[in-house]
């Protein structure tokens, strides 16, 4: 029977048939996906088979599931794993968009991070949309910064959103990106997800919280990634979509990108890497780059161009 995988809490995953019914299902023995070795064989937006197991009689004569195969992925989204920077985990998978939601303050999303993320889902061929959250705690600072942020990324090809779900500026926009699309949602701790994600699903009431005192650091609410069915037929809510919630994420680590090919994942890099006078170029002290000249004549922002360094500096080159 095929089924898609809706969350994922250990060894246990609930699975959703295409008739819409759910089950409990778990998996035996252990899986490698396309030469991908990870910590999590399985991730939520997977499609895979299961066949029923022994009855169980301990919980109402349920009938447990085995994944017995994970159908190939068109795509996932990975990272780091938090316990071992060496291993990798499966965000989710098989994606048509990602959201990547950010703060300007009660967090501050750095740039940093948002890179990080952005080149991530260039590697794996993933359409971003960056939202700023919380515009209704902007000033004059933070407006200007806004607007400064928003023409960098608008400017190399991304889509930047403002939205206040404390005041509704922007959600209506934001929620119609999410019909007929199965949509990750992600960022730091306390940026909002779940928030919004109750406005989209009023009667889940997932757990919120506010922002660290003593660190200015979200606090994490969701603990596994799990993804909902849009529902459809509900005034102003777009149906025929899935999202998926994603635990806070508070640092990015790459995964199998070498410090070569990290200028492929920056857009207005790519743009230019062929003009360079070497092949191997890392567009740092080489005679005749055009990433180095395009950064000198305003082509490349130089916000971009330090973050490209700064995070060319942290690639570790161990092999996976």
């Amino acid at each position: 029977m095929n089924a898609i995988v809706y969350k994922s809490t250990g060894n246990w995953y609930q699975v959703k048939d295409e008739a819409g019914k759910t089950y409990s299902a778990r998996l035996l023995g252990k899986f490698k996906i396309d030469g991908l070795t990870s910590t999590n064989p399985i991730a939520v937006g997977d499609h895979v088979t299961i066949d029923s197991d022994t009855e169980r009689r301990d919980n109402d004569s349920e009938i447990s599931f085995t994944i017995t195969e994970i159908k190939k992925r068109k795509n996932y989204i990975t990272r780091t794993s938090p316990a071992n920077k060496y291993m990798h985990h499966i965000i989710a998978a098989n994606l048509d968009q990602s959201l990547l939601f950010a703060t300007l303050k009660d967090p501050k999303t750095s740039q940093g991070f948002i890179d990080r993320f952005l080149i991530t889902s260039e590697a794996y061929h993933i359409p971003s949309i960056i939202v700023f959250n919380k515009s209704d705690l902007y000033r004059k600072k933070e407006e200007e910064k806004f607007a400064a942020v928003k023409a960098i990324y608008e400017a190399i090809g991304y889509r930047v959103l403002s939205m206040s779900i404390e005041t509704g500026d922007g959600v209506e926009e934001v929620k119609a990106l999410l019909k007929d699309k199965v949509t990750l949602l992600s960022g730091h701790s306390g940026v909002g997800k779940s928030t919004f994600i109750n406005v989209v699903f009023p009667n889940l009431k997932l757990k919120t919280q506010g922002v660290s005192d003593w660190s200015g650091k979200g606090l994490h609410t969701t603990t596994f990634a799990e993804m909902f069915d849009l529902p459809a037929g509900q005034v102003g809510i777009p149906g025929g979509g899935k999202i998926i919630d994603t635990p806070g994420i508070r640092e990015l680590g790459l995964v199998d990108i070498s410090k070569e090919e990290l200028s492929h994942y920056f857009p207005e890099m790519r743009a230019l890497i062929n003009d360079c006078k070497f092949n191997n170029c890392m567009h740092l002290n080489e005679p005749g780059c055009a990433v180095k000249s395009a950064v000198g004549e305003g082509g490349i922002h130089m916000d971009r161009y330090i973050s490209y360094c700064n995070i060319l500096e942290t690639i570790n080159e161990k092999t996976y």
